[in-house]
């Protein structure tokens, strides 16, 4: 086996791919450099050298441990690296840094008022034995500091991230409940089409076996007939399969409605119903929909979205979605350069604004060719 891929394995095994971290937890790890900066100004003994070497390793097992750990679990391991901590406090001002390691593991405790708790508990346990130790302001301010704010802000973007893989699994369900739609709706239509027709088939083609020694002018009638049925069958049935793969304004006006109220934004829509889009039309705009309602997901934190469909004055049609979000919308960006692209095929104008919010607007001429 390579080395790069005995390498993949310690990694995967060391930081679970469901802890959301990757590499950059092994990066972290360059702050132990404090607990020795103090080495560098007086002597160190050996019994010394020992003990920071058992406490390194400890401190290295419950490090990678409690990646892994959620709920009582984690505490119990930011307890341990805690009390690291306090132990070594009064013999050396770098293990300080002990206390912000157990504080930035709160945010797996548990619900973010209990991380919170166990952020104050630990640096208000830092700053004690650290001012009975260490009495001096800077021996101590700065660990008690610096594990508050490393606790809170990793707590919120635990609580980010917690809530990115619920809207990740809404959407998930939400393509599947709508693939699942779409099945039944081609047996649905598969159904009716075929149904209908090859019952007609099947009543012609048993007459025209009849009346072909009786009446063959008429028979020839019925044959003619049989292959104008077979062939608006065809038709129909490709349409149906075409419906498979082209998402229409309702399906797409539809999805979107589900997927903003799954992530708590609030969706207004203001169509002309009197429009008659054709369905490859359709097909182009549900796609922008698709892709503007991700914008608005990923980057938007907006509360509202709105969606706009009418027709120009001057002919065509006007697509609008607005949200009011923080305007960080990227016009270079793949996704917006994807609507571009296709709309701009089709002779129409595409616009970004990023005033308050972000506003993405297509024009359709009312002669574009698909």
């Amino acid at each position: 086996m390579r080395p790069g891929r005995h390498l993949a394995r310690l990694h995967a095994w060391l930081v679970p791919a469901e802890s959301g971290q990757g590499w950059v937890v092994y990066l972290w790890l360059i702050y132990l450099a404090f607990f020795f900066v103090e080495w560098l100004f007086r002597p160190v003994s050996p019994l010394e050298i020992g003990l920071a070497a058992a406490t390194m390793a400890a401190f290295l097992v419950l490090y990678f441990s409690a990646w892994r750990r959620k709920g009582a679990t984690a505490l119990a391991h930011i307890g341990a690296i805690t009390a690291l901590g306090a132990a070594w406090t009064p013999f050396n001002a770098g293990a300080s840094v002990l206390f912000i390691y157990a504080a930035s593991f709160a945010f797996r405790v548990g619900p973010p008022r209990r991380a919170l708790v166990v952020v104050f508990a630990v640096a208000g346990l830092a700053g004690l034995v650290a001012w009975w130790s260490q009495p001096a302001l800077h021996y101590w301010l700065p660990g008690v500091f610096v594990s508050l704010v490393i606790g809170v802000a990793n707590i919120y973007f635990g609580e980010r991230e917690r809530h990115n893989a619920e809207l990740r699994l809404t959407q998930a369900e939400v393509r599947r409940l709508a693939r699942v739609a779409e099945r039944e709706r081609i047996a649905r239509d598969l159904h009716d089409v075929l149904g209908h027709t090859l019952s007609l088939i099947t009543v012609k083609s048993e007459l025209a076996g009849r009346l072909v020694d009786k009446d063959p002018a008429r028979a020839r009638n019925e044959l003619a007939s049989i292959e104008h049925s077979a062939r608006t069958a065809l038709s129909e049935v490709r349409q149906a399969i075409s419906g498979f793969n082209e998402q229409t304004l309702e399906q797409a006006l539809e999805q979107a409605r589900l997927t903003l109220r799954a992530a708590d934004v609030e969706l207004e829509l203001e169509l002309d119903r009197q429009l008659d889009v054709s369905l490859p039309h359709q097909a182009m705009l549900s796609l922008v929909i698709r892709e503007a309602v991700t914008n608005v997901l990923r980057h938007a934190e907006a509360r509202n979205c709105w969606i706009r469909l009418a027709a120009e004055t001057c002919g065509g049609l006007r697509l609008e979605v607005a949200d009011d979000g923080r305007g960080s919308a990227r016009p270079d960006g793949s996704g917006m350069q994807g609507m571009r692209a296709r709309v701009e095929a089709l002779g129409g104008e595409f616009r970004v604004d990023n005033d308050r919010g972000v506003r993405i607007v297509a024009v359709i001429p009312e002669n574009a060719s698909t």
